[in-house]
């Protein structure tokens, strides 16, 4: 759109067409399979209503990838998030019914990240009030949705696909390693939702609250780090090279997210976090493409739901990583640019577009190597 502007085409409506297929089609589709498959006992999760609500909530996701590409936030587009948000909440419901009652440190991380996903949704249901009373520019609409991110991303997510990595571990968790770890990191995603509040209310006890929210969440992936410490030697020797080389990604994406979110302690840099735009991309992309997306398709490939034989999906993985680095390191070098009060780098968004192709291709690679081994199982 920056090279090749379209009239017919609405930039915002995209952008939003774009944020929400991600988050509830990709991330969350994915980790409803994976927790199903995980977490519900096999009896539980052959029943009907598993794949039946599967098929309802893949229904909004793809009216909202029609809707708000034509109309933007408006009245389809909400029909369709609205019945996504319902169709959660029943999920949230089966999950927490049909679960495993082991009580293991990965049955506690998914019923709390669930929660949380609950507690994002409350952000949600308060756009309405805030744009019949006060509008969209208020301070309290903007709160709603920065509540929502937060929860959505800090909360369900992050915890999820956590409680799915440590599900793959053979040998138990140590408890008292683990309680630690689990206490501290919901102390800090609490906490921390003060950062984007920040954006909007002029006081410093918020920036103080989360200062200390991101050195609490240092320290606890520092425990994290502690506790699976005595196995992971183990663990990844039992792991093909592909899969090392994603589940590595994921990690250090994580280590550079909990690194980004100190340096907010500053109050300069803190300010810009939000100011230039470059930051928030690169921030959001190092979340969804590198940690969620990593752990994600380090899960698959351990688990050989993706094939980590398949010469065409091994180049995919090579395709999409290259994307992934190439794209965060412009977008995070133009965003230093501007913070020094230089121009654009030459060539930036003709850049973002090749790099981006990457992605795609990367993505498509994959899908074709999933395709292609469903057919021959078929066949045979």
């Amino acid at each position: 759109m920056y090279l090749f502007p379209l009239d017919f085409l609405n930039y915002s409506f995209l952008l939003h067409a774009h944020s929400h297929v991600a988050m509830l089609g990709w991330v969350y589709l994915i980790v409803y399979f994976l927790v199903v498959r995980f977490f519900i006992p096999k009896e539980k999760r052959q029943k009907p209503i598993y794949k039946r609500l599967f098929w309802l909530t893949e229904f909004s996701v793809i009216g909202m990838m029609i809707a708000f590409p034509i109309q933007g936030y408006a009245l389809f587009s909400i029909i369709f998030s609205t019945m996504h948000i319902l169709l959660s909440y029943v999920f949230c419901r089966l999950v927490w019914k049909d679960c495993s009652k082991e009580k293991s440190p990965a049955e506690r991380l998914l019923l709390t990240s669930i929660l949380f996903m609950i507690l994002s949704t409350l952000g949600v249901w308060c756009l309405g009030p805030a744009v019949s009373t006060l509008g969209k520019q208020s301070a309290f609409y903007q709160i709603a949705i920065q509540f929502f991110l937060h929860f959505q991303f800090n909360g369900w997510f992050i915890l999820a696909i956590l409680a799915l990595f440590l599900k793959q571990f053979p040998d138990k968790i140590d408890k008292v390693k683990f309680k630690r770890f689990y206490f501290l990191m919901i102390v800090s995603t609490l906490l921390t939702v003060c950062f984007p509040v920040r954006w909007f209310i002029g006081n410093d006890i918020l920036s103080y609250i989360n200062g200390l929210g991101v050195l609490i969440q240092l320290v606890a992936f520092i425990h994290f780090y502690k506790m699976l410490k005595p196995q992971i030697c183990h663990y990844k020797s039992t792991l093909d090279k592909t899969t090392k080389i994603v589940y590595g990604l994921a990690f250090c994406s994580l280590i550079l997210k909990v690194g980004i979110q100190l340096l907010t302690i500053f109050p300069n840099l803190a300010e810009v976090s939000h100011q230039i735009r470059n930051f928030v991309i690169g921030f959001i992309h190092l979340t969804t493409l590198g940690i969620i997306t990593g752990f994600l398709f380090g899960i698959l490939l351990q688990n050989k739901m993706l094939s980590a034989n398949s010469s065409t999906l091994k180049i995919g993985v090579k395709c999409f990583i290259l994307g992934y680095i190439l794209t965060e390191v412009l977008l995070f070098l133009q965003g230093w640019f501007f913070f020094f009060g230089e121009a654009s780098i030459p060539g930036y968004f003709q850049s973002i577009l090749i790099f981006s192709i990457l992605l795609v291709l990367g993505l498509v690679l994959m899908m074709s190597s999933i395709i292609r081994r469903n057919l021959y199982c078929h066949i045979k």
